[in-house]
């Protein structure tokens, strides 16, 4: 959507129910007239004094973003010191509105509010931008600064994010207070998110828009900055589209609020303040405001163009902005007493308003006695006793893990309101439908397979796993819920950005991934995923576990739901494998170690009997034929452990102690097997041991047909084996 800022002369809000025009304003330093706005004169001296100081930190740093943090100063200003519901003193208080800087990269638009509103910053962690150890660096980080509520920087993610903020608001409000009027529980609340041009170019927050339209997520207001500059400058040469029909069309309330053209700007916060008023009283949809400016204004040479968006201004630039502003050219980082003592004002303010709202909360929790107790339990972290609810498998030979799965999450959720989530798309396949709960999405999308409700505890994605994976990050940052998500592992790859960020921040996201390997068979090679658990064990934070078996399966669920300062993703079979009969504890002569040492990582499932010679480490499917293959090595004489690893990362936690009893250094003949590339299994089997693994991807056949094609088999591991004895001179 283009400017049009040639001819323009008037202030013009356009939104859904059509335009607004509003007579051109007397200006100074393009502010409209004092008269009636919402901005005293202390207000636009701390907005032009909040530009400055971002041109001064970027400058001092050398580099960063400077251009957009000068223009959407105001903006910033007035959600922070007028819109939104914040307590300055408790960045954790649960009726507080949440920021959400998608265009991360103008980190400065947050952290000088952070400043200014007394949120925990100072003047020296704004001079300290972008420095070893500062409270601000290059872009927001959640766990790292105070008031941050997620880590942005890769465009579109915050902002898609910020639709499973929305979704999470609704569903607590569901769980907790599920019968006050609208407007009226201490759970109801905003999300805020400012946005700019590279956000909604980028796909990830086009799959979210279309979800949060189709959810009617009220709570949501998106703000874009339509500067219409990035770092090559006019996006036109790339980005031409009608943006607000496009949202239009995603089912959100739009409005637009041009400030004008370099020749008639006026930054009219009143006109803003009202767009936003009638976004808030719009509960059905959510709400996006173009905000179209011009970035790096008032600097006088460099607005408006491609070298102000990412980079310092330079010296004779910033003495010409504090010029224009009033300010005298030769000082940086000079904040007026007087006017830090009104922006911190704001503490006070909100004061009040949190006052109003614990009495609203103590009346809510005396009325709801239970639903408190629940609301404790999770902010807590605590948990009921998820092993009595496991189911034990009795009685069963084979079955896929992933039907395993789908068995343990409704079993858990029987116990965990909390738990809920769904799939992209491929529930029959994920088997991640909780069953007897509603979906959650307004009752008029309800179907003949799902019953859909405001409140409900399903989640349908559609065939968006970005889109998806950025939901789940924002539910989990929300809290204190639990949420999982569900696709096949070769589609992991689709969801890699947000699983990432989600490792990042150490959010508790959980991911069903099924279809695991060329088990799945027919499908064919575009479906078997050979990379990707090595690529997924790549990523520091991430917990990536593959079950053996329907045991494993149950306490890897138990592990990841207890664990929750970090993701998880569970990779399960679309085969049929063995359900193993297990002792009762650790693995002793041919009894099979009990499931609940899953939590280790990595434990001896079966040991050897007679001497140690040799050992056999496998995860998920390829357990079986590690445990066939333990077999003929046995009988051949050869002591023969086999090692389950159905989780690395929990293994490399364990002391040292316990990670040599396993896997004994001084046992150099070693076999790993896994059906896919042999990437970080080396480290385990050392220079004279062997992996059994799949270099190459794979084809379209039964699955049994496939591992013999491949050499996954036990015959090829009792090979391996006996190369690796020889190699370390046994």
């Amino acid at each position: 959507m283009r400017h049009g800022r040639e001819a323009e002369s008037r202030l013009v809000i356009l939104d859904s129910d059509g335009p607004y025009v509003e007579p051109h304003r007397a200006m100074s330093k393009g502010w409209p007239s004092p008269m009636g706005s919402v901005f005293s004169d202390q207000d636009r001296k701390a907005v032009d004094i909040a530009r400055v100081l971002a041109a001064d930190a970027v400058e001092k740093a050398g580099h960063g973003h400077p251009g957009t943090a000068i223009s959407l100063a105001p903006v910033a200003y007035l959600l922070f010191q007028k819109v939104m519901t914040l307590d300055p003193s408790d960045p954790q208080w649960l009726g507080r509105d949440r920021f959400i800087l998608s265009a991360g990269h103008s980190s400065l638009t947050q952290y000088v509010q952070l400043f200014l509103g007394g949120f925990g910053l100072e003047l020296d962690d704004i001079k300290a931008l972008r420095t070893w150890g500062s409270l601000t660096p290059g872009h927001p980080e959640y766990g790292h600064t105070d008031h941050v509520e997620i880590t942005t920087g890769p465009l579109g993610q915050g902002l898609a994010s910020a639709t499973g903020f929305a979704y999470a608001q609704r569903f607590e409000r569901g769980l907790f207070d599920p019968d006050t009027s609208p407007g009226e529980s201490p759970f109801d609340h905003f999300v805020y998110v400012i946005a700019g041009d590279g956000d909604l170019q980028e796909g990830v927050s086009a799959e979210a828009a279309s979800l949060a339209g189709h959810q009617e997520l009220g709570n949501l207001i998106v703000l874009y900055d339509a500067n219409q500059i990035s770092i090559e400058d006019d996006v036109d040469i790339a980005f031409s589209e009608d943006v607000q029909a496009r949202y239009e069309a995603y089912g959100w309330d739009v409005h637009t609020v041009d400030f004008g053209s370099a020749a008639n700007y006026s930054e009219d916060v009143d006109a803003l303040l009202a767009a936003i008023n009638r976004a808030k009283a719009d509960t059905q949809r959510p709400s996006l405001i173009v905000v179209k400016t011009i970035i790096g204004w008032p600097a006088p040479h460099k607005q408006n163009t491609g070298k102000i968006h990412g980079s310092a201004l330079g010296a004779d630039e910033l003495a010409a902005l504090k010029t224009e502003l009033g300010m005298n050219p030769e000082e940086s980082f000079v904040v007026p007493p007087e006017v830090l003592e009104h922006t911190r004002a704001l503490g006070e303010r909100s004061r009040h308003t949190r006052e109003a709202w614990d009495k609203s909360f103590s009346q809510w929790a005396q009325k709801n006695p239970d639903k408190k107790a629940l609301l404790d339990r999770l902010l807590a972290g605590e948990l009921p006793d998820l092993e009595a609810v496991l189911p034990t498998f009795d009685g069963v030979g084979s079955l896929a893990t992933r039907a395993a799965s789908g068995q343990v999450l409704n079993a858990l959720a029987s116990v965990l309101p909390e738990l809920w989530g769904g799939s992209a798309d491929l529930a029959d396949s994920n088997l991640t439908t909780i069953k007897g709960r509603a979906s959650f999405a307004p009752a008029h999308h309800s179907t003949k397979e799902f019953q859909a409700d405001l409140y409900g505890s399903v989640l349908h994605f559609g065939i968006r796993e970005h889109a998806m994976g950025s939901i789940l990050n924002g539910i989990a940052l929300h809290g204190p819920t639990k949420p999982f998500g569900g696709t096949f592992l070769i589609f992991s790859d689709y969801m890699r950005p947000a699983v990432r960020l989600a490792a990042l921040m150490r959010v508790p996201a959980r991911y069903v991934w099924t279809h695991d390997s060329i088990g799945l068979g027919e499908d064919g090679p575009t479906h078997q995923p050979v990379e990707q658990l090595a690529t997924l064990r790549a990523i520091p934070g991430l917990d990536l576990v593959r079950p053996a078996d329907a045991h494993e399966t149950a306490y890897a669920w138990k592990t990841m739901i207890e664990r929750q300062h970090n993701p998880a993703g569970i990779a399960l079979t679309r085969q049929g494998i063995p359900v193993l009969k297990r002792g009762d504890d650790v693995a002793v002569g041919s009894t099979l170690a009990h499931a609940r040492h899953t939590a280790r990582g990595g434990y001896v499932l079966a040991e050897a009997e007679g001497e140690l010679q040799v050992i056999l480490l496998a995860t998920g499917s390829e357990v079986s034929i590690a445990l066939s293959a333990r077999s003929v090595l046995q009988e051949a004489g050869m002591g023969t452990r086999v090692v389950s690893m159905p989780c690395v990362e929990w293994f490399d936690e364990q002391d040292e102690a316990y990670r040599h009893k396993v896997l004994p250094p001084e046992v150099r003949a070693r076999v790993s097997i896994e059906a896919g590339i042999a990437q970080g299994w080396h480290r385990f089997v050392g220079d004279t041991g062997r992996t059994v693994a799949l270099e190459h991807f794979g084809a379209s056949a039964d699955y049994q047909r496939l591992y013999e094609e491949f050499g996954l088999t036990p015959e090829a591991v009792v090979t391996a084996a006996k190369e690796s004895l020889a190699a370390s001179g046994k």
